[in-house]
């Protein structure tokens, strides 16, 4: 009797050495957090962004503001509701989600349909109503993968046929994308598609030569347009063309310069007035560090450093293989897409129109973001 009941307390500490109280949750209240203190900051800087613009344009200094915080309560709807929902049931949608997306990707071809801005046909408009099928395609991708390499029990399984159909369906979204054409959100989709494609088990040899491969293709791509062989040329030297191509690289630059440790003071920015375009959306990061300094633009990395460990913890404690490759899918979504927003902003990578997630003004891709995260909290409560 005493051995039997020596070996239950055995059995009960060893549990909880592996399973601390409270671990369950922390990564669910990291993840909470850090999202709460990235989408607060965003709809501040959207005000200090926009404001001096949206007076100059529409007379309104909140016309941003106001459409950030009704997106941003979309946002917080779809998180809910995919929170609630056991993620499990996306399985059987999956296909059916990601043809919707990729019809809707090509029908934004189409002058009838599709709204064209700055160069690229990327919106489908009704009445006054726009969104982007490019952000619904990629919690798309990332649904239709997980299943498709989760299908059996062990998840080093991945077979020749839904290798075939990885390359096929990836394939078909990057020549939509690139048609619109889209460089970073084409990049970013390949990505995300090569972490799933890892964590499935993929050998890292073959995996790094399709990398190599798909990255020589989005090169050559790039580089036979003039504009984007520009923009890819720009981030060598953006003095070489210091009031066209390089311009929004040095004026981000000398914005985050005058920041210093501190920043200007919160509303204080000098680049929002003309002088860098975009200031609320693709360079808000910007904005943060002129107005915050370096201490903000840390609590920003810091926030997405937060989401990305606690996001992958999360995937590697999931319950089964399909919980697994999507939570590691959407924290390599976050974290991919706001690595290549920060490198443009910095001036270390081409700049490709990418929103910073959670902070930049977007609706498409605000909402659809926190749907997405609304699935990792999901697998995250359900964690062993």
């Amino acid at each position: 009797m005493n051995s039997k009941t020596s070996t239950g307390k055995r059995k009960k500490l060893l549990n909880i050495a592996a399973n601390p109280p409270g671990f369950r949750s922390l990564n669910f209240v990291v993840l909470i957090a850090a999202m709460i203190v990235l989408t607060l900051l965003g709809v501040v800087m959207v005000l200090s962004a926009s404001s001096v613009n949206d007076l100059r344009i529409f007379g309104d200094t909140w016309h941003h503001l106001k459409r950030q915080v009704l997106w941003l309560f979309l946002g917080i709807s779809s998180m809910a509701v995919t929170m609630r929902i056991d993620y499990r049931k996306f399985r059987k949608f999956s296909i059916p989600f990601l043809l919707l997306s990729l019809i809707l990707c090509g029908l934004v071809l189409f002058p009838s349909v599709g709204i064209t801005a700055n160069g690229s046909a990327r919106w489908i408009g009704i009445g006054s109503f726009t969104f982007q099928p490019s952000e619904f395609l990629k919690i798309a991708m990332v649904i239709y993968l997980a299943d498709l390499f989760s299908g059996s029990k062990k998840k080093t399984d991945v077979t020749f046929t839904s290798i075939k159909k990885f390359l096929l369906v990836l394939g078909t979204a990057s020549a939509l994308l690139m048609l619109e054409p889209d460089l970073g959100t084409t990049a970013i989709v390949a990505a995300i598609s090569l972490s799933i494609l890892f964590f499935s088990g993929f050998r890292i040899r073959n995996l790094f030569l399709m990398g190599i491969s798909g990255g020589a293709l989005l090169f050559v791509a790039s580089y036979s347009s003039g504009y984007r062989r520009k923009r890819l040329l720009g981030v060598l030297d953006p003095w070489q063309d210091p009031t066209g191509i390089g311009w929004q690289a040095l004026q981000s630059a000398v914005a985050i310069s005058q920041g210093g440790v501190s920043g200007l003071g919160l509303g204080e920015s000098r680049a929002k007035w003309g002088f860098l375009p975009f200031s609320h959306t693709d360079f808000i990061f910007a904005i943060v560090a002129e107005e915050l300094g370096f201490i903000g633009a840390c609590l920003v990395i810091l926030a997405f450093l937060s989401i990305g460990l606690a996001g992958l913890a999360s995937a590697f404690r999931a319950p089964d293989n399909f919980g697994q490759l999507l939570a590691a899918g959407i924290t390599a979504w976050i974290s991919i897409q706001a690595f290549v927003n920060l490198g443009a902003v910095l001036g270390m990578l081409p700049i490709t129109g990418v929103p910073l997630p959670f902070v930049s003004s977007g609706g498409s891709s605000l909402v659809v973001t926190m749907a997405a995260f609304g699935i990792l909290l999901n697998v995250a409560r359900q964690t062993r």
